[in-house]
């Protein structure tokens, strides 16, 4: 498992980023050089793969820009807000400095946790596990700022919300990612097609989930191809209260990438953090955007059980808007990436039987 201290000396380094039979790819923000603190430009159609964020160079509590609001709940908040001031408002210490060199990190805290923040990263860490943020936070006159979506978005889920409860209505849909002609990517050691590992997991983690009071249905239990619009059905047919899609990684034809990673869908207002070259309007809302609070609890706590449970490294919980097996649905959703069948070492490990094992159980330990 990925230490904090390995992310804070490894943080100048750009992580590759990976999906299903995908090259990894890092999606930056990037700040054009028109930027300015008198003239902050947000154009209309944000540039994909380097979107536009304001400047952090106005010396006030709170730096406004003009992105139209899109969210209908609660109301976005689109400034860049003193660590300091919000820390205030939510009655939290505030933010202490913990390295210097060779970067510079801020940590805070609740009773339920700390945040770890890298000054000038989108990186970030909650309780030790990573996390992917909207905007990397700045320096302001000697105070820690971050982006508004980002506190309410990430930030505030974990360290002021309650916690996400499972409530009376314990249906849960699982979906094996992949199926019949679909196969997924391919393992570097055999050439079995991640379909079977991802049913697999699925049918191991259905008795346990039932065990602990679900009621457990799986998008496929056989191996067929199912449309990514039929398993957003599925979950709306069954009245699922939360849906968890299965999958296995790929960086072929790199053998290198390696580890844990977990998406939910990202809030209107912040760029994601893998796009594979698909469109990623900031303004663009779906469905699933009404459970953006309960996505990050439910990634984080996924996540966090998986990663112990597998010693893979951590690759961090991560946003996307292609998804659509996510976005489309009224429920907290989540899609976990389990490790890379591209990467001899982690091939050996998916295609054992007791790791996945390992994975559904850690997976049902989360929703006890």
């Amino acid at each position: 498992m990925l230490k904090f201290a390995e992310l804070i000396f490894g943080a100048s380094l750009l992580l590759l980023l990976a999906g299903c039979a995908t090259t990894p790819r890092e999606e930056t923000a990037s700040l054009p050089a028109e930027l300015t603190a008198t003239n902050p430009v947000v154009p209309a159609k944000p540039v994909v793969t380097h979107p536009v964020l304001p400047p952090a160079t106005n010396h006030t509590s709170e730096v406004n820009i003009n992105l139209p609001p899109r969210i209908s709940r609660p109301a976005p908040i689109l400034t860049w807000t003193s660590l300091n001031n919000w820390a205030v408002r939510q009655r939290l210490s505030p933010p202490r400095k913990v390295a210097s060199s060779p970067i510079t990190a801020y940590a805070i805290s609740s009773p339920k946790g700390v945040m770890t923040l890298i000054i000038g990263s989108r990186e970030a860490t909650w309780n030790g596990v990573g996390i992917h943020l909207g905007f990397a936070p700045e320096i302001i006159d000697n105070q820690v700022f971050v982006y508004g979506l980002d506190l309410q978005k990430n930030l505030e889920p974990l360290l002021v919300n309650d916690p996400l409860s499972f409530g009376t209505n314990r249906v849960v849909v699982i979906d094996p990612g992949h199926g019949g002609i679909n196969g997924g990517t391919i393992s570097v050691l055999d050439k079995r097609p991640e379909k079977d590992f991802t049913l697999d997991c699925a049918r191991r983690l259905k008795p346990l989930l039932e065990a602990s009071g679900w009621q457990v249905f799986l998008t496929h239990t056989n191996d067929v191809d199912v449309a990514i619009s039929n398993r957003v059905t599925f979950a709306e047919m069954h009245h699922a209260s939360l849906f968890i899609s299965l999958h296995f990684n790929s960086a072929a034809p790199s053998r290198r990438e390696s580890g844990l990673e977990t998406y939910c869908l990202t809030p209107v207002g912040l760029p994601s953090t893998l796009t594979r070259g698909n469109p990623d309007f900031l303004t663009q809302s779906f469905p699933n955007n009404e459970s953006d609070e309960a996505n990050i609890q439910l990634a984080m706590r996924l996540h966090t059980a998986v990663l112990r449970a597998s010693g893979e490294e951590d690759r961090g919980v991560r946003r996307a808007r292609f998804m659509g097996v996510l976005h489309g649905q009224k429920r907290p959703a989540v899609l976990i990436e389990g490790g890379f069948l591209s990467n001899p070492a982690e091939a050996q490990h998916i295609e054992n039987a007791d790791f996945r094992q390992k994975l559904a159980e850690a997976i049902a330990s989360v929703l006890r």
